[in-house]
């Protein structure tokens, strides 16, 4: 049985226990990695056991983060305790950590509009930008004061689901939460530079690929991008140097609808879109099993890039003639 919580019921339940796990999502964000560095930190400024799961995804960039926050699977075998597993922008169960599938989740907090209520409590708010700013008020509800780290992991979320304040699911309070981190210590600068200005070169060999190689439909108002194993492994890319990689075809002047297609573990091929008004990117990933945002959502399908390719092209169709 599932039941969807307001945040100060999400408190309440986090002032009862005392023991926890925390779990990012698949592919981990910005968003993921700092919403949950921050309650984890939070939980411990008010003397609860906190961990991370060591989500095997977890990439260089978000290490100073993690710092001191990880338990593996071998590490938690050993805390003689009742562990409360809670997720932190993880929108359904297929989306949670490899190594954790099956994981009861006893709380989620989330902002996406299509969660699935995949866990015993669900508190998700899609007003937010960010699963960050939710975060930020719930480490208030609890009592926490917070910590210059803490406001630098939530940083973190806020400006990378945001693309540094640019996206238009921006409001108000997003720039209010933003300001509150840097009250309380956070150094912008360097995350902003890290995570919006300085590129690798495979990077920027990656971007002049897809300069070259991208598909354009409906008299240039959709793009289709894709990127294989091959050129990863050719081009020597990281995940990291794909981070933010989705919103690549939307900067190119006339395109309302991106799709950047990848093949993932499984077989599978996954869809990352990003749209502009007046189209709906969640309303179309949805005819796929997926969902998301109105700007930004994803799905995936069986049988690679050909099959989703093939698959959301069918999709948009319904909504733009290609």
């Amino acid at each position: 049985m599932t039941a969807r919580i307001t945040l100060k019921q999400a408190a309440d339940y986090l002032n009862r226990q005392d023991n926890y796990l925390i779990l990012s999502h698949r592919r981990p964000d910005g968003d993921t990695v700092g919403s949950c560095a921050a309650l984890c930190r939070g939980l411990r400024a008010i003397g609860k056991q906190a961990w991370l799961y060591a989500n095997p995804q977890f990439t260089p960039r978000f290490a100073p983060y993690l710092d001191g926050l990880l338990a593996a699977p071998d590490q938690l075998s050993t805390v003689n305790c009742q562990l409360s597993i809670v997720s932190c922008d993880v929108a359904s169960r297929s989306l949670l950590p490899f190594g954790m599938e099956d994981a009861a989740v006893e709380l989620a907090l989330d902002h996406h509009g299509t969660n699935d209520c995949f866990a015993a409590r669900t508190h998700t708010d899609e007003s937010r930008a960010a699963c960050g700013e939710l975060i930020l008020e719930l480490l208030s509800l609890l009592g926490v004061r917070l910590t210059k780290e803490m406001g630098e992991a939530l940083y973190v979320a806020i400006s990378t689901d945001t693309g540094c304040f640019r996206y238009t699911n921006v409001t108000a309070e997003s720039f209010r939460c933003a300001a509150v981190c840097v009250d309380a210590g956070a150094e912008i600068f360097p995350i902003n530079r890290a995570f919006f200005e300085v590129k690798r070169r495979p990077r920027l060999a990656l971007e002049a690929w897809l300069a070259e190689h991208t598909e354009f439909f409906a008299g240039g108002r959709v793009a289709v991008s894709a990127i294989s194993r091959e050129l990863m492994e050719r081009l020597a890319l990281t995940e990291d140097d794909i981070d933010d990689i989705s919103g690549f075809g939307r900067a190119i002047e006339g395109v309302d609808v991106a799709v950047m297609l990848r093949e993932v573990e499984g077989g599978k091929g996954k869809i990352s879109l990003r749209t502009n008004a007046p189209f709906n990117a969640a309303g179309i990933c949805a005819k796929l099993g997926g969902g998301g945002h109105p700007g930004a959502a994803g799905a995936s399908v069986d049988g690679g890039i050909p099959a989703a390719r093939k698959a959301i092209l069918n999709a948009i169709s319904e909504v733009i003639t290609l």
